[in-house]
């Protein structure tokens, strides 16, 4: 604690001249804080560029597959038939008609007032025979749609308005609907336990007077090649055609007496995006390299100030950068990347040619796929190596600067019990100072009074 000292004997500005001290004794420790500073700042752009070269190494790992460029899309010739190419997609084409969609059956009980059996029981039974007993609480249609609807039977039940009855009263049906669509839903109810249902004495419920079924279970059927010797039907529980041709699904939307032409070609959009993509991510990279690895200038008191980057002269980062381009550029089999729309600019990076690689995949699909497959290849493999989080060349060089900072830091605490050992002890000198200073005024106030007391010897004449 700095002790109230000033100008007590000597008339000294004794805080600001200890203070003034300690700003020179001190110097060492700045220096040292500055050089944490501008290692946790390199560490922060070591971080970021780990970052970067791990997710270029991602984009190339997903660009190096065998599937990656090999992609294939699927289209339709009607707008009510959608078509989707998936990973075994392969060229090709076939005409095909809808002749029906799928639906689930729905049928409707004849108008009623109250359920027309005591004790109110009936048995659903499904495609596949599976039989189902329900009773409901009470005779009132609420409580047997309550107990359809809360049994496993695979139907669903709402009670609907139906008028009235000749004695005035208001009759209702209960609809039925399968909850699984296609063939495999349909359904036949019965009044009366399963076990009369299974000897024959049960009442089917669905084809009683005034009983209707509203809509049949059926699947969905389509015709390949209609109207030829080799026409043949294909049937979907639902409307979506799991592989009609290799790795494509059609879904039909409506009925057509037309054939609809399903067409599986080369999809060249995603082709050339994943192409854009793996180089835009290598541009990143690079360009973020050579961002802080510039020397820039600026004006400072009428003259001009180079400032270096981060990266100026750091032959690790600069490895690391060579490493990449090369990955990226350098020939395959022969050929360069160039040729497929990839190039190497003035300034050190790479560029995209979407125009160039279009014509290029036009041409040679094959070839543009396995050369690319090997630039994904080689710079995943370089991405691995610099990035990787344990023992990448990037990961290494943060643990460096990381274990730097933190010997830095050791050295700065020290410095600051030294510092305080330094003020302390020009403190008491200066304190000490003062009370010597103060003695020596108060003897020589003492000395003085003391001449002053003396008896004057008066001269004779």
């Amino acid at each position: 604690m700095a002790l109230g000292i000033d100008g007590l004997a000597s008339g000294l500005d004794t805080t600001t001249l200890i203070n003034q001290l300690m700003q020179l004794e001190a110097r060492p420790q700045v220096l040292l804080k500055n050089k944490v500073t501008d290692s946790q700042t390199l560490v922060s752009a070591l971080q970021q560029l780990n970052t970067r070269v791990a997710t270029l190494g991602s984009a190339a790992e997903k660009a190096a597959l065998p599937a990656a460029f090999n992609v294939f899309k699927a289209t339709s010739s009607s707008t009510n038939i959608t078509a989707t190419a998936g990973s075994a997609a392969s060229a090709g084409s076939m005409d095909i008609t809808v002749d029906r969609l799928a639906q689930n059956q729905v049928s409707v009980t004849a108008a009623m007032t109250a359920w027309p059996d005591s004790p109110p029981v009936i048995t659903v039974t499904t495609a596949d025979g599976t039989a189902t007993e329900i009773t409901a609480t009470a005779t009132s249609l609420d409580d047997m749609v309550s107990a359809i609807n809360a049994s496993d039977s695979g139907i669903t039940a709402v009670k609907v308005a139906s008028g009235m009855n000749a004695a005035n009263e208001r009759q209702y049906r209960v609809q039925l609907s399968s909850e699984t669509a296609g063939a495999a839903g349909g359904f036949t109810v019965h009044r009366g336990t399963a076990a009369d249902t299974t000897a024959g004495t049960a009442t089917n419920l669905l084809t009683e007077p005034g009983a209707a079924e509203v809509k049949a279970a059926q699947d969905a059927q389509v015709t390949l090649w209609a109207g030829t010797a080799a026409a043949q039907s294909v049937t979907s529980s639902s409307n979506t055609f799991t592989d009609l041709l290799p790795g494509v699904d059609v879904t039909a939307a409506k009925v057509s007496t037309d054939p609809v032409t399903i067409t599986v070609g080369r999809d060249q959009a995603a082709t050339t995006k994943t192409a854009k993509d793996l180089v835009d991510s290598l541009a990143g990279v690079l360009g973020y390299i050579a961002t802080n690895s510039s020397v820039t200038t600026s004006e400072s008191t009428g003259s001009s100030v180079a400032r270096a980057g981060l990266f100026t002269g750091d032959s690790g980062v600069r490895g690391i950068s060579a490493r990449i381009l090369s990955a990226a550029t350098a020939p395959v089999d022969g050929r360069s990347p160039s040729e497929f729309g990839i190039t190497l600019t003035r300034s050190g990076t790479v560029e995209f040619d979407a125009e160039k690689f279009g014509a290029a995949l036009a041409k040679d699909p094959a070839a543009v796929q396995d050369i690319l497959t090997q630039i994904a290849s080689r710079v995943a493999g370089v991405a691995k190596v610099t990035s990787d989080k344990f023992d990448g060349a990037i990961t290494l060089r943060i643990q460096g600067q990381e274990s730097e900072v933190r010997e830095l830091n050791t050295q700065v605490g020290e410095w600051d019990r030294r510092l305080e050992t330094r003020r302390s002890t020009l403190e008491r000198t200066y304190t000490n100072l003062e009370v010597q200073l103060s003695q020596l005024q108060s003897q020589g106030d003492w000395l003085t009074s003391q001449l002053a007391n003396l008896p004057r010897m008066e001269r004779s004449k």
